[in-house]
């Protein structure tokens, strides 16, 4: 699970539950507490903002390495949208984040807690906020982290006194060339467009240079007349790889589907982009037949009985429906429950 979670750059975490789910996909025989004792217990699983300042599940040994790329990013040092959004300076989220610090460390607090600690500083009423944008700063710079939450109520705390050991610092070059040569491993290939999107929503031309910092370690290739860019050992062992069948049920949410966003169209068979992209950022569970997106799915728990509706965009064959009723088994299983019925409808 930890090795998974570095692999794929992170979990995307804003919905806890398909961050599991991302997991398991990737996992076999995942417990389904694995990931809250990851978190809460063991914390070798840190919770925090990270990428595109969406809530990620990142391996706590790696975390520093994190921080060193995102406190060096400047998405959030433009002081004419501080002010115009929060009415406060950079010189004021500098003592704001420095007083977040402060108020976490050692401790686990929950945000009406945090108001009522900073109420007398400019923008403390920001803090309400549940998009958590002035708590990012203090998070890219690893003086926040997300603890178990207390009922409905959730609750930060410092890192260095929340994980039970503390890694070494990394510099900010070095982590962001093992963060673009990781991004390439796992989603090669891929355009400076696309690492752009996905570390923090734009950027082209930085993501441009950091790709060619990487130097002959990364190497350009062809994608049907588009210039991509993969990690050349990558490359030389994909001339040898050969076809594998592979059947999938994607939760909400997860990274192939995210970072396959701009290229989508070749993945689906037709204009089926809103299908799975929907309104306000919502991204549909995907069944997966060896890498192309060939319909939706949905469950859900009754009781002991999980059920599981999978919606196909083209007519399937035999030996991926059955595939995918196996995945649906083992959601059951994972889910501590019994499959009542995997319905696979018609195209």
């Amino acid at each position: 699970m930890l090795a998974v979670a570095s692999r794929l750059c992170g979990v995307q975490a804003q919905v806890m539950s398909c961050a599991e789910l991302a997991l398991w996909a990737r996992v076999e025989g995942l417990e389904r507490e694995a990931v809250a004792h990851a978190l809460w217990e063991q914390r070798t699983l840190v919770k925090t903002w990270a990428m595109r300042g969406t809530l990620h599940l990142l391996r706590s040994s790696e975390l520093p390495l994190w921080n060193a790329a995102l406190g060096a990013s400047r998405r959030f040092l433009n002081e004419r949208v501080w002010q115009n959004y929060f009415g406060i300076t950079l010189a004021e989220l500098d003592r704001m984040t420095d007083a977040i610090a402060e108020a976490l460390d050692g401790r686990l607090v929950t945000r009406e807690e945090l108001i009522a600690k900073l109420a007398h500083l400019p923008g403390s009423r920001a803090l309400a906020s549940s998009w958590g944008t002035i708590l990012r700063p203090a998070a890219f710079s690893g003086r926040l982290c997300f603890g178990p939450s207390l009922g409905q109520r959730v609750r930060f705390t410092h890192p260095a006194s929340w994980l039970s050991t503390t890694p070494a610092a990394v510099a900010p070059d070095a982590a962001i060339a093992e963060i673009v040569r990781r991004f390439l491993a796992a989603y090669g290939p891929a355009t400076p467009y696309d690492l752009a999107r996905w570390w923090t929503g734009g950027g082209v031309t930085t993501a441009r240079q950091w790709i060619a910092a990487l130097g002959d370690e990364a190497t350009p290739v062809d994608l049907e007349g588009t210039p991509a860019w993969m990690l050349a050992a990558d490359a030389r062992k994909l001339r040898d790889f050969g076809s594998v069948r592979s059947v999938r049920l994607l939760p909400g949410f997860d990274q192939y589907v995210i970072v396959a966003s701009h290229h989508a169209r070749h993945l689906l068979p037709g204009d089926l982009r809103t299908k799975v992209y929907r309104a306000q950022g919502w991204i549909s569970p995907v069944l997966l037949v060896n890498g192309m997106m060939q319909g939706t799915w949905r469950h859900e728990l009754k009781g002991s009985r999980v059920e599981v509706a999978i919606q196909p965009f083209v007519h399937l064959p035999a030996w991926v429906r059955k595939a995918a009723e196996n995945e649906a088994e083992r959601l059951a299983e994972f889910l501590g429950g019994t499959l009542e019925f995997a319905r696979v409808r018609g195209s």
